[in-house]
């Protein structure tokens, strides 16, 4: 049997490992850049290299309705489609489907939706979902599940044997062999919820398992009690993987309590609107108070923007909205998190993480200068 993961490193609960795949080797714990549309927004491949990115990811549900996963198929697959040599994870569309469809029907079976871009009916089932993943060729894929309100406990029992019966669909259609698919483990804010989810996809012996259903509503106290569950739940030797969390103190949280992997449009979100991550906290630079700041976002960063520009300078890209100063916000908050992600593997290598994650928590919540 091949071995996809291999833990090198522990410490407490945190772990450094290495994912293998067909593109390339993805050194663990990972921040996953998302390139929802086949793009990471305003950021070309070319610096997402330079960066040193391992791993991306992409969307099924926006690449199914546009372009369209056969033609993505046709065009030799995602990673030839869209020039990137490395490592990509696709996630099923079940979120977007429950978040962005206006009009949706759900039933055991799949879900009827509308489309966002155009109002037309489709329709997406587990088989479906696996299928389209299989068009657009990922290392990684993830089963089609239903991501419920994390606090609602009648529902949360609905939705969990729902995602129960879709991942075993899911399993049973999944055919490539150079693809990883991971099982997603849901249930709320509920411990019971959650161990019955661990319990059952375990039993389908995944590559890799997924923790869905958070950041999506809960506390920060909820959202690490449920790691900490699934940390004691799930099998020590697959990777875990949080969807969706790319705040700074949130991923160093999850590391702590044995996350693998994370992924989260944040750092390209908050560099559109102007803020960005620095390790004394979050900086908004449309702020009057750069206009003739002479400093880069980051003294102690060492990206393209940072040893190139102002302050100053950036700020006034964002206020004549200019793209490069979306751009250059971009390839810093990126640049940030992968380079915390680095210093994770290092610190938990050399067995000194907890003490890391501390020091570096207590500085970046002070206040920006």
């Amino acid at each position: 049997m091949v071995k996809h993961f291999e833990i090198l490193a522990t410490d407490g609960r945190a772990r450094a490992g290495v994912l293998h795949t067909p593109h390339g080797d993805v050194l663990t714990p990972v921040f996953m850049p998302v390139g929802t549309q086949a793009t990471v927004k305003a950021v070309p491949q070319r610096d997402l290299l330079e960066l040193d990115t391992q791993i991306i990811l992409a969307n099924t549900y926006h690449l199914y309705l546009r372009p369209g996963d056969e033609l993505i198929a046709r065009r030799g697959g995602l990673h030839a489609f869209m020039s990137w040599p490395r490592p990509i994870l696709t996630d099923s569309g079940g979120f977007q489907v429950f978040s962005l469809s206006e009009l949706r029907k759900i039933d055991d079976d799949g879900v009827t939706f509308k489309s966002h871009l155009d109002g037309s009916m489709h329709r997406l089932t587990p088989e479906k979902s696996i299928r389209i993943q299989e068009n657009l060729g990922a290392d990684i894929i993830m089963c089609f599940d239903e991501c419920p309100p994390p606090t609602d406990r009648e529902y949360n029992e609905i939705a969990l044997a729902r995602t129960h019966a879709w991942a075993a669909r899911c399993r049973e259609a999944h055919r490539r062999e150079d693809q990883m698919l991971f099982g997603i483990a849901q249930g709320g804010i509920f411990p019971d919820l959650r161990e019955q989810s661990a319990q059952f996809l375990t039993a389908l012996d995944f590559p890799g398992y997924a923790i869905g259903g958070l950041a999506v509503g809960e506390s920060k106290e909820d959202m690490l009690r449920v790691l900490e569950w699934m940390d004691d739940a799930l099998p020590h030797d697959k990777p875990r993987y949080l969807m969706g969390v790319g705040e700074p103190t949130d991923l160093l949280n999850a590391i702590a309590r044995g996350v693998d992997m994370a992924d989260c449009v944040l750092p390209t979100r908050l560099a559109r609107h102007g803020a960005a991550f620095t390790h004394a906290g979050r900086l908004n630079l449309r702020n009057r108070a750069y206009a003739e700041d002479e400093r880069p976002i980051d003294p102690e960063c060492d990206c393209y923007t940072c040893r190139t520009f102002s302050r100053a300078y950036i700020r006034h890209l964002l206020h004549a909205e200019e793209w490069l100063g979306m751009y250059l916000m971009s390839i810093h908050n990126l640049a940030f998190l992968l380079e915390l992600m680095r210093q994770a593997r290092q610190a938990i290598s050399r067995g000194q993480f907890a003490a890391f994650a501390q020091a570096w928590i207590a500085r970046y919540r002070g206040n920006a200068s």
